[in-house]
């Protein structure tokens, strides 16, 4: 199902997981990412407009929103960034594009770094919203991190430590994710926060939720490590919330300019929630960068 207006929503099979995939609009087509904890429905203030100049693809990640959650495995493989970016690529090529742009937020632009990595002949062009990579992240992990990102070390716990307590009392813990990353509460339409809430209090999704940053603690930390020194070819836009961690704690187009050969963007008015938060000024750098010639 999908909240966003004008949007159809389908169940489409692809690397062996079933997603859940809203689409709009017309146009080049333009994959939109999730992060967490919530769906493809953090899209809604953005994807009808853009959906006037693209065909916009927002799918719900493997074990998020209405999407299949595959059985975990002991090397966390199957809620790997590679896995998640498998998906979006096939995704992609089942609805007909053999190239695509792509924008991802939080956990989505991780998908989006591995997407640019692994398909580089695919993506044309992407937008990374409010992350610095997750190796230079763990790299430089000190208080400040900890305190802020403290769910990075809780949820990659062993099974099932972080699964019960969350389990406790979900929306709670979703609200508390909300609230402290967000600097706007009134950011969160009804809407989309029933949906988030929904989606999240499935125990299932709890539990793949902690296995998406159990890999990234572990699998993908590897991938990425083995792909040190492999640069993104295509044109990147880094977008951030000035209020938000991720500004204080690094130069985010320096350390995207490590890994990526043409790099641009700039800090919007917003906490960690962008397309929520500040969805004009969102639209306006992703309308303005996608449609460049």
């Amino acid at each position: 199902m999908t909240i966003i207006d004008g949007f159809a929503a389908s169940r489409v099979t692809v690397n062996g997981t079933a997603l859940n995939v809203a689409r709009g609009g017309s146009g080049p087509p333009l994959l939109l990412i999730h992060g967490y904890p919530q769906t493809h429905a953090m899209w809604h203030k953005l994807a009808p407009r853009l959906a006037a100049d693209f065909t916009v693809v927002a799918p719900d990640l493997r074990g998020y929103g209405d999407s299949a959650c595959p059985p975990s495995d002991p090397e966390h493989y199957a809620y790997s960034k590679r896995a998640m970016a498998q998906d979006m690529a096939e995704l992609m090529a089942a609805l007909g594009f053999a190239q695509f742009a792509v924008a991802g937020h939080d956990r989505g632009a991780r998908v989006t770094h591995r997407l640019c990595l692994d398909y580089p002949e695919r993506v044309t062009r992407a937008a990374v919203l409010d992350i610095a990579p997750t190796y230079t992240m763990f790299a430089t992990a000190d208080k400040a991190f900890g305190d802020a990102y403290y769910h990075w070390f809780f949820l990659s716990q062993p099974y099932d430590l972080p699964e019960r307590l969350i389990g406790a009392d979900p929306a709670y813990y979703l609200w508390a994710k909300l609230r402290k990353w967000g600097r706007d509460e009134s950011a969160f339409t009804p809407a989309a926060l029933a949906e988030y809430q929904r989606c999240f209090a499935r125990p299932e999704s709890i539990h793949a939720t902690c296995e998406d940053y159990r890999a990234a603690a572990t699998i993908d930390l590897a991938h990425d490590e083995a792909d040190l020194g492999r640069r993104i070819g295509c044109p990147l836009l880094a977008l951030w919330g000035e209020k938000g961690f991720i500004a204080q704690k690094h130069d985010v187009l320096e350390v995207w300019r490590e890994r990526a050969d043409d790099v641009r963007g700039r800090a919007l008015p917003s906490g960690h929630f962008l397309p929520e938060e500040a969805p004009e000024e969102t639209y306006a750098e992703l309308r303005a960068f996608f449609g460049a010639s």
